[in-house]
């Protein structure tokens, strides 16, 4: 009568090379929306990155220039109109002051989380060491001027620049 081993072969565990030194990797974040809860995600990754001792880049461009514009960055909104997530019917969006409601409910819920309104969050990771970038092309649409941005976007580029700065990169799309 034969007899088969069932002790189990211990065998080395399969983890993905990210190299050595962290301070070689590199992310950056491409903000084209300014509402209130499309600021956030970048916001806190770029975070956790710079926090990782990862070199981080934030592009502004489109709608995400709010974030970054002294005039609108104190104000993102948050609506439901078109946003399925919220779980809520999309004719509540349609009501007279439902937008401000909904702004005043999450900002209420992101405080009570102790992270920091969009200007303080801005502030900290411009400390941290982020880099963020105004996009040329969206400066120009929207008639702003670097006197217009808040003082912690270094400048403002153009696409091929971004290109030649994001190489060799991940890059988060937002």
């Amino acid at each position: 009568m034969t007899t088969t081993d069932t002790t189990p072969v211990e065998s080395a565990a399969m983890v993905p090379d990210f190299g050595d030194d962290e301070t070689d990797r590199k992310i950056c974040f491409i903000c084209s929306k300014g509402t209130l809860d499309m600021a956030y995600p970048a916001l806190i990754m770029a975070n956790g990155a710079l926090g990782e001792g990862i070199e981080t880049h934030i592009f502004f461009t489109f709608w995400g220039l709010d974030m970054v514009t002294k005039k609108t960055m104190d104000d993102l909104k948050f609506t439901i109109l078109g946003n399925p997530a919220t779980h809520m019917p999309q004719a509540l969006g349609g009501i007279p002051g439902m937008t401000g409601m909904a702004t005043k409910m999450m900002k209420k819920q992101i405080a009570g989380l102790d992270v920091p309104e969009i200007p303080e969050f801005m502030e900290l990771l411009s400390d941290m060491g982020a880099h963020m970038w105004a996009c040329q092309m969206s400066i120009d649409m929207m008639d702003l001027k670097k006197e217009d941005l808040f003082d912690g976007v270094e400048d403002i580029i153009n696409v091929s620049e971004f290109m030649e700065l994001s190489e060799d990169a991940q890059v988060i799309f937002v």
